[in-house]
């Protein structure tokens, strides 16, 4: 990929300015037109078919780099040079014209979710890259063309969406058709309908919930915040989210190591630089705190991240996983165009070059100016950022992948969701190697996993924070559950420390219990016993993770009967302190050399900390 020179005096830490994304956009949408059908209605390219088929995914790949089309024009005021917008007027005029038919052009046509509904997902691009770019394509298509574009796009407002984000793409679609003169009841119905769900999955401090349940993670940024603000911008109306988005980006900057890197948690993680969506939105609308420096920083940051990983292979195409290729980052959904809703990044260039998220010079993100401890109540999510490595970890207290209807099957275990701790330096290991970042309680040789999360409050104050849940613990083989057996956890942060703590109650005789810290290379992480704890050594996963082909576990292992304590100190990295920790059946004491002291007491919960003798 060619890129302008870098601009150390304008970005001193990226090199990277409004011209290096112009250059990205246009050098993947070069490399992705390579793979077009005759008629440019669908994008082949190559890999993998997702779940849904190669004929949605040539849409996907479509849709999605027509995305990144629109951004860059639009963002330049309809300039061109590429004539990127005559390539996809051609394909919506190709794919529209007998929708359904199996030939090597016609769109799939948009049914309910369960039912080959992925194209519903792919009709919110179109629909948006069509708004965002209407004086150019749009408005000098035939009228023939715009009515067939019309009906392809009004099955999204007739099917039943995914229980969750996808309510936001009818709601997108119907958006489009409106600013076009083409509303009526249906795109009423799915507006009212998508922004009464929004309500109700609203959690506060800027927070959604992805669908009814507690599954928080990067969805909330590059759907549930941008579709409905991006829309009230382009129709020039109030923010009425905006302030959520705001609120939201408050704390967001945390989520990104100094490396750039996003924290690697949730699904969809091949999306890659998406992650960072949201901070460009912000600063487009003006729905944020950060100053125009920091947003660069962070975006810019997030895109030379990948880039510099390998993330674009040498055909010029996004692979699906994260560095380069790795697919137990990929989802069953995820197909060779998937990786292109990272064009979603690209809405920062809705920012003209005169703007100051691209003239003010770029600063230090918030991870590389100190030592940071944030509880994020309504997730029940707990960051810990340390400056000298500039690494994040995101303790998770709450997060989990599970409807309310849904049972805690073993089966289903997701290590994206499952894990008690993530980081910008590290991926969950694979279901099939051992779990990193876990606590199992081990009954007739079957580990448990992780599922349903409850949370128990998070805090912080200062120097140190802290965030706790329980779960019950669930099995593979055998019963799925033993009768009252329940896992308590605290995490308390500080600096580079994470004391964790754990109560298991109702253990059956011959219980053992097991807990795993950091995948790294071997050595590059520590797991020291402090309570209860009686073996210690080492879990190989073979299978590695999205950072590192092969890595290894710390681990520590105990006996338990009935209800006990057991206390660690995990590190990423190599350097600890001495640590002391008392534990008893409903507490823990954890004291740092420096005399600073952290007393925490079970039922109820109750977590403070300060200097030991205060």
């Amino acid at each position: 990929m060619k890129l302008p020179a870098e601009d150390r005096a304008l970005s001193p830490h990226t090199g990277y300015t409004r011209d290096h994304w112009v250059a990205v956009a246009d050098s993947l949408l070069a490399a992705a037109w390579r793979w077009a059908t005759p008629g440019g209605a669908r994008l082949d390219l190559p890999g993998p078919p997702s779940g849904s088929g190669v004929r949605s995914d040539g849409l996907e790949g479509f849709a999605r780099t027509f995305l990144a089309a629109a951004f860059r024009v639009a963002g330049d005021a309809g300039k061109d040079p590429h004539d990127w917008l005559e390539r996809y007027a051609g394909g919506l005029e190709a794919g529209t014209r007998t929708p359904g038919r199996d030939d090597a052009e016609s769109w799939p046509v948009i049914r309910d979710h369960h039912v080959a509904g992925q194209p519903m997902v792919e009709s919110a691009s179109v629909a948006l890259g069509l708004r965002l770019t209407r004086p150019w394509l749009w408005d000098h298509l035939a009228p023939g063309v715009q009515d067939r574009i019309e009906e392809w796009l009004h099955g999204a407002l007739r099917h039943v969406p995914a229980p969750n984000n996808w309510y936001l793409f009818p709601f997108t679609v119907a958006g489009f058709l409106a600013s076009v003169g083409r509303a009526d009841a249906e795109t009423a119905r799915a507006r009212d309908r998508a922004l009464e769900l929004l309500e109700s999955w609203y959690r506060g401090d800027g927070w959604y919930a992805d669908g009814d349940g507690r599954a928080f993670d990067h969805y909330n940024g590059w759907a549930l915040h941008l579709y409905p603000v991006l829309d009230a911008h382009l129709a020039g109306e109030p923010a009425h989210f905006g302030a959520r988005l705001s609120e939201h980006l408050d704390s967001f900057g945390l989520w990104f190591g100094g490396d750039g890197a996003p924290l690697h948690f949730g699904r969809s993680l091949t999306y890659r630089f998406a992650a960072a969506s949201a901070v460009g939105l912000g600063a487009v609308t003006g729905n944020t705190p950060l100053r125009p420096g920091v947003s660069r920083r962070l975006l810019s940051g997030a895109l030379r991240y990948f880039l510099d990983r390998g993330a674009v292979d040498e055909r010029g195409l996004l692979s699906l996983g994260w560095h380069g290729p790795h697919a137990p980052t990929v989802q069953r959904y995820s197909g060779p165009g998937s990786p292109y809703w990272a064009s979603k990044a690209f809405v920062c260039l809705l920012a003209p070059p005169e703007h100051p998220l691209w003239t003010a010079t770029e600063e230090l993100a918030p991870t590389e100016t100190a030592d940071t401890v944030l509880a994020l109540p309504r997730p029940g999510l707990l960051l810990q950022s340390t400056r000298d490595d500039g690494v994040v970890r995101l303790h998770n207290h709450g997060s989990d992948h599970l409807r309310p209807h849904e049972s805690e099957a073993a089966a289903e275990e997701d290590p994206h969701y499952g894990r008690f701790a993530y980081s910008t330096r590290t991926g969950p290991t694979t279901r099939d190697n051992p779990a990193d970042n876990h606590f199992a309680v081990v009954v007739a040789g079957v580990r448990s996993v992780r599922r349903r999360i409850h949370p128990l409050g998070t805090g912080q104050a200062g120097e140190w924070g802290w965030a706790a849940s329980w779960h019950r613990p669930v099995f593979g083989r055998g019963p799925a559950t033993v009768p009252g057996l329940r896992v308590e956890s605290v995490t308390v942060a500080r600096g580079r420390h994470e004391l964790r703590v754990h109560r298991v109650l109702g253990a059956p005789p011959g219980a053992r219990v097991e807990q795993t810290g950091w995948a790294t290379a071997p050595g590059e992480s520590v797991l020291r016993p402090l309570a209860g704890w009686t073996g210690q050594d080492e879990a190989r996963a073979p299978h590695g993770t999205a950072f590192t082909p092969w890595v290894s576990l710390p681990r520590l292992t105990g006996d338990v009967h009935g209800t006990t304590v057991f206390v660690a100190l995990a590190v990423l990295g190599t350097e600890t302190d001495d640590l002391v920790a008392s534990a008893t059946a409903d507490g823990a004491e954890l004291r740092w050399p420096d005399g600073f002291t952290a007393w925490i007491r079970f039922g109820p919960l109750r977590v403070s900390a300060g200097p030991a003798d205060r």
